[in-house]
């Protein structure tokens, strides 16, 4: 049986259209056990059991949002690994 990991994301978003893009690529990303995307704190929450941090960050930058800050478990990680 897996660990559960609880990542949580501060993203940059303006409007529905924004977080309804994060919801859309979380839904379709497989792997993921639930997830919350808040306009209102601008955050992204994502519960798995088999995904790294890396990969949800990756997924969520795909859609052209700005990751300000992540954590995984409550522990702070960098959001600029996948950065060139």
């Amino acid at each position: 049986m897996s660990a559960e990991h609880t990542y949580v994301f501060n993203v940059s978003m303006t409007c529905g259209g924004c977080s309804g893009a994060i919801n859309r690529v979380l839904g379709k990303l497989d792997g993921v056990k639930s997830y919350d995307v808040s306009l209102d704190t601008q955050t992204a929450t994502v519960v798995t059991e088999t995904l790294p941090y890396e990969t949800v960050l990756k997924t969520i930058k795909k859609t052209g949002k700005k990751v300000n800050s992540g954590t995984a478990d409550g522990a702070s990680k960098d959001v600029e690994l996948l950065e060139k």
